[in-house]
């Protein structure tokens, strides 16, 4: 049985996933370099969102011995801000990013990530401005394009952000990162059947990776269908962290429609008032 900290793992996970894993999914191995913050190196051997609580901490605290030792590493800063952000610690991974930045302020890479911690941390302007100057126009990078498209929709702009996800497809067809982003831009706008069909696309690509899959499972559990995306969440996390996810979801889903339902009397007492 999953214990009250796994749940709220996994609950910020389920959220981050929502609203802030297109963006991962984006910047994630951007440019020239092998930074990837999708796992958090080859001696942990697992990507960040198929640990459990326990094991994210302790890569978080290992990681966090390495950038004490080595904070201008980019590996390692990249790697560490990337598991803060997992276990939660929005603002001390945006301080290890903009740190890293000051020291690289270049590096396509380091910009990239940066931009993601901006975005994370809600401040979307200046995480746009971060992944607009790590991309160079004569060798558009697909991963910044999307990152961008990711974060045009964070402000709403859907049609700009379509466009770009679209660009990003022509430089890269059938990338399943793009089109689960895309996906994702569905979900955010509230139309769950178009971003299943995007997200199913993706996760059928051969490239597909856990993120892509999990994608697929919370935009499925997002129409009510919780086994079909317990199954599949089951594919790439522990049964344990697959059912607090979809319990999760569950509650969540049930308060969202609690407030629509307060929403409703609040507007229908309004009324009632009027008339008299």
């Amino acid at each position: 049985m999953a214990t009250h900290r796994t749940t709220n793992v996994n609950g910020k996970r389920l959220l981050t996933a929502a609203f802030m894993l297109a963006l991962a999914a984006s910047v994630a191995g951007c440019g020239t370099s092998n930074i990837t913050t999708g796992s958090i190196s080859r001696s942990h051997g697992k990507p960040l969102e198929t640990m459990s609580a326990g094991e994210l901490q302790g890569a978080t605290a290992s990681l966090g011995q390495s950038y004490a030792r080595n904070p201008n590493d980019k590996r390692i800063a990249t790697n560490y801000a990337a598991a803060l952000q997992m276990n939660g610690d929005a603002e001390q991974s945006l301080a290890v990013m903009r740190k890293l930045a000051i020291a690289y302020p270049k590096d396509r890479d380091v910009l990239a990530a940066y931009g993601k911690a901006l975005a994370a941390n809600g401040q979307f302007e200046p995480a746009l401005d971060a992944v607009r100057r790590a991309q160079t126009p004569e060798y558009p990078d697909w991963r910044l394009v999307s990152a961008e498209a990711a974060i045009l929709d964070q402000l709403g702009q859907r049609d700009e952000a379509r466009n770009d996800y679209r660009k990003a497809l022509e430089l890269k067809p059938n990338e399943p990162s793009v089109l689960s982003n895309l996906g994702m831009s569905y979900v955010l706008e509230g139309d769950l059947r178009t971003a299943e069909t995007y997200m199913r696309s993706a996760a059928q690509q051969p490239t597909a990776d856990s993120r892509v899959r999990q994608n697929l499972a919370l935009v499925v559990g997002l129409q009510g269908r919780f086994d079909e995306a317990e199954k599949i969440a089951s594919q790439e996390l522990s049964p344990e962290q697959a059912q607090a996810n979809v319990a999760y979801l569950r509650q969540m889903l049930a308060q969202q429609n609690a407030w629509s339902q307060l929403k409703d009397q609040d507007k229908t007492k309004k009324k009632v008032v009027a008339a008299n």
